[in-house]
């Protein structure tokens, strides 16, 4: 064997003992990756008829695109506050009402991928419609995003009414022309859910629940909302009307990571 030919096979040798260094560690972070407590449940497993519509599985949001974590479009919460959810939508669906589901459990991950859009100045692609009026430099000072989510912990949920029978809400397309969150119902961007005055996730003080601005059928929506969930335990962030949490809370100190996934769901044995 030449020396030119035993430093190509002591090359190869080299680069094979590489890869499987390479795929053993994959695999290792694969099997690894962290599960839900078996105490988190699907939402669709303990009330098939609650609307879901996961916007960070879309594109349609303020960062405008998917958000880190979210695989699947799930809502994933604790049981106890999943169970409160399926009691307050029974005593919805015999108003002629069903509740929608915005985002429920949202992973660490998630919330870091907030804050490094947030703290990217130059891109301002979705502010038109989510933050017309605030400044993107203030978003940490003002609380519109946070390095913590009381999400993570699994019992907060951002929800909103539907009127039933309930019309499927179009795609939102990228790059389609953005409206303020806050225009009038038959401006903003189509949602099939009743007018609560502003669009879901719009960084404006109008978003505050009791709002004295906010009147008439709007402000008789969001106390429906926030009346039918409160008598069952939820508690209102009082910036935002679709932003409730269930208390008391099964994790109110611990932050999980686990991607919104059924695999996540899975229980190793």
């Amino acid at each position: 064997m030449t020396r030119l030919s035993m430093a190509v096979r002591s090359l190869v040798t080299v680069l094979a003992a590489l890869l499987a260094v390479t795929a053993a560690s994959a695999t290792a972070r694969a099997t690894t990756e962290q599960k839900a407590p078996a105490d988190f449940v699907a939402l669709r497993s303990v009330d098939p008829t609650i609307i879901q519509e996961i916007r960070y599985f879309t594109p349609h949001n303020f960062v405008g695109e998917r958000i880190d974590g979210y695989r699947q479009p799930l809502c994933i919460l604790t049981r106890p506050a999943a169970e409160a959810l399926h009691k307050a939508q029974e005593r919805l669906l015999g108003q002629g009402y069903s509740l929608k589901v915005y985002d429920c459990y949202r992973p660490q991950r998630s919330v870091d991928h907030f804050v490094r859009w947030a703290k990217d100045l130059e891109d301002q692609a979705m502010k038109a419609e989510f933050y017309p009026n605030v400044d993107k430099t203030r978003l940490f000072e003002d609380g519109y995003i946070a390095e913590k989510s009381g999400h993570s912990r699994g019992s907060t949920m951002d929800l909103t009414l539907v009127k039933l029978p309930a019309v499927p809400t179009r795609p939102y397309v990228p790059g389609e022309p953005l409206v303020p969150c806050f225009a009038p119902q038959g401006e903003r961007f189509p949602d099939n859910s009743v007018d609560m005055g502003t669009g879901y996730d719009c960084f404006d003080t109008l978003s505050h629940t009791l709002d004295p601005r906010i009147q008439g059928q709007q402000r008789a929506n969001r106390l429906l909302l926030k009346d039918t969930l409160e008598g069952l335990g939820f508690v209102n962030l009082a910036e935002e009307w679709w932003h409730f949490t269930y208390k008391p809370e099964l994790y109110p100190d611990t932050y999980f990571d686990f991607p919104v996934s059924t695999k996540s769901l899975i229980k190793s044995h």
